[in-house]
């Protein structure tokens, strides 16, 4: 099977983008936030100054305060239901009766 120009011309695209650093990857998000995320994107893109001081930036932010382990067990131990002694077993039944 032979290749199209348009897979040919695809592929080297993506070969040059490689020689060049850069990287394809899908990020999932708000919709509202396609317009900002795409300018931030292409900033970071022309790695210039401007780019550098926006890494740092988002870094700080995101890294202020570095997640911790154990932050769902420490919710679930926060609850008003610790300790109450709930009983939460089913019982078993093999069949339902079922009306159509």
């Amino acid at each position: 099977m032979s290749d199209t120009s348009q897979t040919r011309a695809l592929r080297n695209y993506r070969k040059r983008l490689n020689q060049q650093g850069m990287a394809r990857f899908e990020v999932l998000g708000l919709a509202t936030d396609r317009d900002l995320i795409r300018s931030m994107a292409r900033r970071l893109a022309d790695n210039g100054q401007e780019a550098q001081e926006l890494r740092v930036l988002v870094h700080r932010k995101i890294a202020a305060e570095p997640r911790k382990k154990g932050g769902i067990l420490a919710a679930l131990l926060r609850s008003p239901l610790v300790g109450a002694e709930l009983n939460l077993t089913r019982p078993r039944a093999d069949m339902r009766r079922v009306d159509l």
